[in-house]
């Protein structure tokens, strides 16, 4: 019998083991659902709605709408799937606000989704993103916001943390306060603290942050869950504004240009901005 429990418990531990190195080896494709297309694929898609927007190199790394009669920049880090000709809604609601005289999108496009060439995770979409509100801020001195929706409030985060006092504001949609406390919840039998690579954290991220900040979060949510944005908003200690969607879940916001929150975070973040 002592023979058999210690094969048993090896046999356990064994298996254990297996299981973490395979969740281990394959998070990205848990955490990313990139969709890819050719650079034909996407130009079509777009349909001459928008344009690319292209760095000081001719590549394309987003999308755009010229608009240059508006008094503000925002540009939007999607989430982890599909990618960002997905989140045209983002254009389509703030650039309508007032006539079109608020806001002029960009919608950026992570490394390795889209026509985009590039590995896939934190630290290639951090400097990506980075480098493009750099060229930006280098080519217009209207203010510049940002806005992050899911994963994408990991990069918005992270972004503003390398950049500090250059970024007016910002909005997070369905965020999370830590990646490793969701990851975490979902799987609580996985050792995530020791192997979770991209360890998103917006709390640290925005403390050198000085600026505005709003958070939209869908009270039934069922990815992040609504106590992570309110986690992330309560750690938060300048200017802020919390919009709770209620009968919300995470995928199923109202993305109609005449939803309010669209026109509240709008609000908000142009009359706080410095």
């Amino acid at each position: 019998m002592k023979r058999l429990l210690i094969i048993a418990v090896r046999t356990i531990a064994l298996t254990y083991a297996a299981l973490v190195l395979l969740v281990a080896g394959c998070q990205n494709s848990l955490l990313y659902h990139p969709t890819r297309d050719t650079e034909a694929g996407v130009l079509a898609r777009a349909g001459g709605f928008v344009e690319p927007w292209r760095d000081a190199n001719g590549h394309i790394i987003g999308w755009r709408k010229p608009n240059p009669r508006a008094t503000a920049r925002l540009v939007v880090f999607h989430g982890n799937a599909g990618y960002a000709l997905h989140r045209t809604f983002y254009l389509n609601a703030f650039q309508s606000l007032d006539g079109g005289a608020k806001w002029e999108v960009f919608l950026f496009e992570y490394p390795g989704y889209g026509a985009r060439p590039g590995s896939v995770g934190k630290d290639s979409f951090t400097a990506a993103g980075k480098s493009a509100v750099e060229e930006l801020l280098a080519a217009d001195t209207r203010p510049l916001f940002i806005l992050g929706e899911s994963v994408g409030s990991g990069i918005a985060c992270a972004v503003a943390d390398t950049l500090p006092q250059r970024i007016a504001g910002i909005a997070l949609v369905v965020p999370f306060a830590r990646m490793q406390e969701v990851a975490q919840a979902k799987f609580p039998w996985l050792p995530t603290s020791l192997i979770l690579r991209d360890k998103y954290d917006n709390i640290t991220a925005l403390a050198r942050h000085p600026g505005p900040v709003a958070i939209v979060i869908a009270e039934e949510d069922e990815i992040v869950g609504a106590a992570q944005g309110r986690r992330l908003f309560d750690n938060y200690p300048g200017k802020k504004l919390l919009i709770p969607l209620p009968d919300t879940g995470h995928n199923s916001l109202p993305t109609h240009p005449s939803a309010e929150w669209f026109q509240r975070i709008s609000d908000f973040l142009l009359s706080g901005a410095r």
